[in-house]
């Protein structure tokens, strides 16, 4: 696995938090999550780690912005029907992997269960090989593939901003929580575990600061 592929696959968790987020709003979740992981490869192709921030809070703003579009543009993440197919596979094995195991599946194995190749994998998940371009192009397969807009950087400081103050505020205990959960990626149970709490607990707690959070941050 490539340094991109590792920090892609540490950083599903935010992915996720942000589909959570805006779920039950009209928009299907397995869309939302297309959306948030063509965000994550965005993320991935803007970051600069010689400016000093973190990863996350840099993918944090790249991929809530690639979700928003969704509702601007009416609920469709445009890619060709082949790719698409396959990031739903993907989205519906993951979905299942963290629900009994606490992990997403790594992308060689997901290649292993789908039975396709791990760059297969890595494009259906968002990876730099979709179009960023003005124009309409197709894939191997002759079907159409959409644009993918560039990100709104105006967009993207302003969230990041707004993300930094709302967990600045927070109590230091909970700031531990969301940096273990959504930083690091940690389950439930081994947030609880370095806490020294149980996860019942870390799952009350989780969702207080998360409904604080999202009433600064959807606004």
């Amino acid at each position: 696995m490539t340094d991109r592929d590792a920090l892609a696959q540490r950083h599903m968790g935010l992915v996720h938090a942000l589909c959570r987020r805006f779920a039950n709003k009209g928009i299907e979740y397995e869309e939302l999550f297309a959306a948030g992981c063509l965000g994550l490869t965005k993320a991935l192709n803007g970051f600069d780690k010689s400016r000093g921030m973190q990863f996350s809070t840099y993918a944090f703003p790249v991929i809530a912005g690639e979700i928003k579009r969704l509702f601007r543009d009416g609920g469709a993440v445009k890619v060709s029907r082949t790719l698409r197919a396959l990031s739903l596979k993907i989205a519906r094995l993951n979905a299942e992997n963290l629900r009994q195991n606490g992990a997403e599946l790594t992308v060689s194995e997901l290649a292993a269960r789908l039975g396709v190749s791990a760059e297969q994998v890595t494009d259906a998940i968002g990876s730099a090989r979709l179009p960023l371009s003005l124009t309409s192009v197709h894939d191997a397969d002759g079907d159409p593939q959409a644009d993918v807009p560039v990100a709104d950087m105006q967009e993207a400081v302003t969230e990041r901003l707004s993300l930094e103050q709302a967990i600045a505020a927070l109590p230091a205990d909970d700031k531990q929580l969301i940096r273990l959960r959504y930083f690091q990626s940690k389950t439930q149970a081994q947030t609880a575990a370095v806490l020294h709490t149980s996860q019942v607990q870390i799952s009350r707690r989780e969702k207080k600061i998360l409904a604080q959070l999202r009433e600064q941050m959807i606004c």
